[in-house]
């Protein structure tokens, strides 16, 4: 109707002949994709077909178009590009393919190609986090994931870029799940879309939760693409609910990632997480007490880099001996840290100010270490008498244990000394960063849920930290 009203032919001549050229030089860039990219659908009739021929009608499609009017030229191919746009938002019942999928295919496969197999430098080193969605599986049996998950995932990346990869569990038979693994994998899709998280959603059907989580270590991701840290929250809910399954499977998780040498980072008070929208003031406070690579460095900085955490600054506490040289050892790292072009403020805490604690403090700190002490030594006498009863060693957790109380009682007030510590100088921090220990050899797994609570008790955003056997930051030189 357009056409009829203009009323003049030689308007109407070239605005039909631009998109006849338009539609010839789509066919031929279509074949030149196809062609060039070795498309398994690609079979043409035309035995003569090479890809340079569907190249040159392309080009001269366009060069046509240009010659008879660059104005309706320009006005054509916005339209054109208009129509795809519409088209591939809308067009997604269509029995269609498309060129440039196979170009971003083989795009892909060339890059993991040249990434190899190698670690990569810690200049090129980017977090890509493995979510662990539902470990604990007290969350309600619509929710795939936990609310704050994906913002915590954000804030591991510079500028939302990078991949994360969140993964859930089912436990039965795959031949039995395969249906409710697909739903729950749609589920988990929705879930990242909407917090607008650059992921993918995997979801594993195991015989239970620790062997689903072992072959997810081994297998996930491809060449250099594999997920290098494994995010969890703390299992805050274990004693409430009194889920005696938590701790062993707690500790099954850390020691699987440190075989699989995976970076773990256990995230304590999710709930409290802001989102992009709640801004935070104060610090983000570093307890440095292990060699881990520079990854809780690298954390801290890039919770720097959201909006969020953008008005913090970054506090690094150092334990040190009684009697080593509190200012030389706070020069030292501030001379790491200047070299690492890293801006934090160094704290030196000697074990001499470590030890000395306020009235009431000291009181609460007390009673704390006794409640767990009676709490694991009830627990013990269940294991002794368990065994006496069976005639058989020691055993929790399916394995024999060797425990040494003293060792034990060690650990308890190791972790509830680093815990009031944190509590006296880092109460008002927006966030903590500590080292992660790892589980004591041969001690049971309930013990180190113990030391675990005492080491986070009344802090509100806690996370435990522990690299891997690499670094992931350099110098500057």
């Amino acid at each position: 109707m357009g056409c009829v009203v203009i009323g003049n032919l030689d308007l109407i001549t070239p605005t039909v002949t631009m998109f006849f050229l338009l539609c010839y030089s789509g066919v031929n860039l279509s074949c030149f994709l196809l062609d060039l990219l070795d498309a398994p659908s690609w079979r043409p009739r035309w035995k003569f077909h090479h890809w340079l021929l569907s190249l040159l009608g392309a080009l001269l499609c366009v060069v046509i178009m240009f010659l008879i009017s660059w104005l309706f030229t320009v006005v054509s191919l916005a339209l054109a590009s208009l129509i795809y746009y519409y088209v591939s938002i809308k067009g997604k019942a269509g029995d269609w393919g498309d060129g440039f999928k196979s170009a971003y295919f083989q795009l892909a496969l060339r890059s993991l190609r040249s990434l190899g197999a190698k670690q990569v430098h810690p200049k090129n080193w980017y977090p890509i986090p493995l979510i662990f969605c539902r470990p604990w599986g007290k969350l309600p049996e619509n929710v795939p994931c936990h609310p704050k998950l994906a913002d915590f995932a954000n804030c591991m990346k510079k500028k939302g870029r990078g991949m994360s990869i969140f993964v859930n569990i089912l436990d039965g038979d795959y031949h039995e799940c395969a249906e409710d693994a697909k739903e729950a994998c749609k589920q988990l899709d929705t879930y990242i879309n909407y917090k607008n998280c650059e992921g993918v959603a995997e979801i594993v059907v195991a015989t239970n939760m620790t062997e689903g989580f072992r072959g997810i270590v081994q297998t996930m991701g491809l060449g250099n693409l594999k997920p290098n840290i494994v995010v969890v929250r703390y299992p805050e809910i274990w004693r409430r609910e009194n889920l005696k399954e938590i701790p062993t499977r707690f500790v099954g998780i850390i020691n699987d990632c440190i075989v699989a040498n995976k970076a773990v980072v256990i995230v304590k008070g999710l709930d409290e997480w802001p989102n992009e929208y709640q801004r935070q003031y104060g610090s983000i406070d570093l307890y440095w007490i292990v060699r881990d690579g520079g990854l809780m460095l690298l954390l801290s900085q890039l919770l720097l880099t959201k909006e969020s955490f953008e008005s913090c600054k970054i506090q690094v506490f150092c334990i040190a001996e009684e009697d080593s040289d509190a200012e030389s050892l706070k020069a030292d790292v501030k001379k790491f840290l200047y070299d690492l072009r890293l801006q934090a403020e160094v704290i030196v805490i000697t074990i001499k100010s470590w030890d000395v604690e306020g009235g009431s403090q000291q009181d609460d700190s007390i009673e704390t270490f006794n409640d767990a002490r009676k709490r694991v030594a009830s627990y013990l006498a269940e294991l002794k008498e368990a065994a006496k009863r069976e005639g058989t060693p020691l055993m929790a957790d399916g394995k024999a244990v060797v425990v040494d109380e003293q060792q034990v009682e060690k650990f308890l007030y190791t972790t509830l000394k680093l815990n009031t510590t944190i509590l006296r100088y880092s109460r008002m921090a927006a966030v903590v960063l500590v080292s992660l220990p790892p589980p004591p050899i041969n001690h049971p797994a309930y013990c180190y849920m113990e030391y675990m609570d005492l080491l986070v008790g009344n802090v509100q955003r806690l996370l435990m930290v522990r690299g891997y056997r690499r670094d992931v930051v350099t110098l500057f030189t």
